[in-house]
């Protein structure tokens, strides 16, 4: 510590250079060990977070996770990957505030993806299933024509081996960067899914925070039992939308998966720490 002297008389305490290094070092140290919980605002542990499969351990919101977690998660190891190498063009040549290409690239980039979901064949407790998990880091979760023929070959293939087929839904809609090709994904899914109830092969469809817009529309609410994370955002239309076009107040919690489950819009609303072991009793009851 050095000294200097002021004008008037009074000592005033100068940092060297080597006490600023010392608390760089320690910024570096502790950057990214700790996260703010959105629920209850707290601060938590990220290792404490990571090991409580990303749920806050004080308020239980569930934090979002990727496609690649979500199937590490519910299927036992050994699980096959399908379909990963499927690449969105750009049919409209969309240009806004950033070229569609160069969003593409960025989110093949920082995902590790290349589009919004992954489809892995493998085995859920007893039960060999077809499970296609939506990533929301990619572009939001946005629905274009890749994302709608990976889950149409998914039906596809859940419909042929007769392996019940689960979706876990996390997008903002269909993605309007590809205009009247995404929308048409909405029909293609949900044809498909009609030949699956045909042959009788059963379909889960888990709902997480957010999922909504084309999604919702189609394939999200088309499972032979629908069920969601505690306190997912799920609808069409965002709330503040909904507000500005009838010019009322929604009530408390609209849109949240506990206030879809008491309208009857959804079978159960299930914390992710006993997903896979309802999924394995609903696929037991399903599969009866």
């Amino acid at each position: 510590m050095s000294w200097f002297k002021r004008e008037n008389g009074d000592y005033e305490a100068a940092s060297t250079g080597s006490e600023s290094a010392d608390s760089a070092e320690k910024r570096v140290r502790t950057e990214g060990l700790w996260i703010k919980c959105l629920g209850c605002r707290q601060v938590i542990f990220k290792a404490d977070l990571e090991a409580n499969l990303n749920v806050c351990p004080k308020c239980q919101h569930h934090f979002k996770i990727g496609a690649r977690r979500r199937i590490e998660l519910l299927l036992d190891p050994g699980y096959e990957l399908v379909d990963t190498g499927l690449r969105s063009t750009d049919p409209l040549n969309f240009t806004d505030v950033k070229p569609y290409k160069q969003r593409l690239r960025q989110a093949q980039e920082q995902t590790g993806l290349s589009d919004a979901v992954l489809t892995a064949l493998g085995q859920l407790g007893p039960h060999s299933v077809v499970l296609s998990a939506m990533e929301y880091g990619f572009i939001g979760g946005s629905m274009g024509a890749v994302v709608g023929e990976v889950i149409a070959r998914a039906v596809d293939r859940s419909r042929t081996t007769r392996k019940p087929l689960i979706i876990v839904a996390a997008s903002g809609g269909a993605r309007m960067m590809e205009g009247v090709v995404s929308l048409m994904q909405l029909a293609k899914i949900s044809t498909a899914l009609g030949q699956l109830d045909d042959a009788g092969v059963p379909y889960i469809c888990l709902l997480t925070d957010p999922t909504t817009g084309g999604v919702t529309a189609s394939f999200a609410m088309l499972g032979d039992l629908n069920i969601a994370e505690p306190g997912a955002l799920i609808g069409f239309a965002g709330p503040r939308v909904i507000e500005q076009t009838i010019r009322q107040k929604l009530p408390e919690g609209f849109q949240r998966a506990e206030f879809l489950l008491e309208k009857g819009f959804l079978d159960a609303v299930v914390p992710r720490r006993e997903l896979k072991s309802y999924l394995v009793r609903a696929l037991d009851f399903l599969k009866t």
